[in-house]
């Protein structure tokens, strides 16, 4: 199983200038995979701004959205900047994707969260003809260079519509912030749908969990926080699993190790730059 790092990027605050000083020492340190989660209405930096400034500042480490949610996005716009951060890390990126909900990611006008399966839907084909190189805006120009751009996605969410979708578009699975024994279910149905679309072989399928090595109760409380939207026992649940110490992240490698994870990426709950190089050393 390949073990990632998420970027600080959703830390409430977050200074935004250690973000490329973090990817690079992601990358020195081995890791696979520099995640993100993102929310719009939340003082901190987007999914796209941290991933095309992770992208200039390394050079081999994977990139991966741990999920980005579509519908709050114009789809021609969201797929032109994809294909730009593509373009920039010389193909590195995947696209980790899902339908969201929270209302307040809501900002642009023109969106909310209704019809938000049929808004995706239609998000997936405008980001496919986008990154196939067909004409934009009825125009004469192509949105990307080169012809066209592959951005492998990656697929989030519980609703069986999501797993087709996964198994249909996508090259596998994100699950949520969850401990193992709660991922097993959804695996085991990504497997299945995938099966059921006919595809070959399994879907590559990701976990996230979360931790803090340098200030534990703040990482606690930062994700608590930022969880806060969907309810307390949720927020409960993702802050109180925060990963905190040596023996417990050994323990959260083993258990997703044995339900069968293709890659762990444990995402930081403070900015504190210093704990990628704490994190390594223990799970690397």
């Amino acid at each position: 199983m390949k073990i990632g790092i998420g970027l600080p990027s959703q830390v409430r605050e977050v200074d935004a200038t250690v973000i490329p000083a973090w990817a690079a020492k992601a990358e020195e340190a081995g890791f696979s995979t520099l995640g993100t989660v993102g929310r719009i209405a939340y003082p901190a930096v987007l999914d796209t701004v941290a991933l095309a400034a992770a992208a200039g500042a390394t050079h081999t480490i994977g990139l991966l959205s741990t999920v980005m949610l579509a519908p709050v996005w114009p789809a021609t716009l969201l797929a032109k900047e994809l294909a730009g951060i593509q373009a920039v890390s010389g193909g590195r990126l995947t696209f980790g994707v899902g339908v969201g909900g929270r209302p307040d990611d809501f900002v642009v006008e023109g969106t909310s969260t209704k019809d938000l399966g049929k808004r995706m839907d239609a998000a997936l084909e405008a980001y496919r003809d986008l990154w196939s190189g067909k004409l934009v805006g009825g125009g004469d120009n192509a949105g990307v260079p080169g012809g066209s751009v592959e951005v492998p996605m990656l697929f989030g969410g519980f609703a069986p519509a999501a797993l087709r979708r996964m198994a249909r578009w996508g090259e596998g699975y994100v699950a949520g912030a969850m401990p193992a024994p709660q991922v097993v279910p959804v695996f085991d149905a990504a497997r299945e749908a995938w099966r059921a679309e006919g595809r070959d072989g399994g879907p590559r399928l990701v976990a996230i969990a979360y931790f803090a090595l340098g200030d534990v109760e703040k990482g606690r409380g930062n994700a608590h926080h930022y969880y806060s939207v969907a309810g307390p026992e949720y927020a409960d649940l993702v802050s109180a699993g925060v990963n905190g110490s040596a023996d417990v992240l050994r323990e959260t490698v083993k258990s997703f190790q044995d339900i069968g994870a293709d890659e762990l990426i444990f995402h930081p709950t403070t900015d504190d730059v210093d704990d990628v190089a704490r994190l390594a050393e223990i799970v690397l």
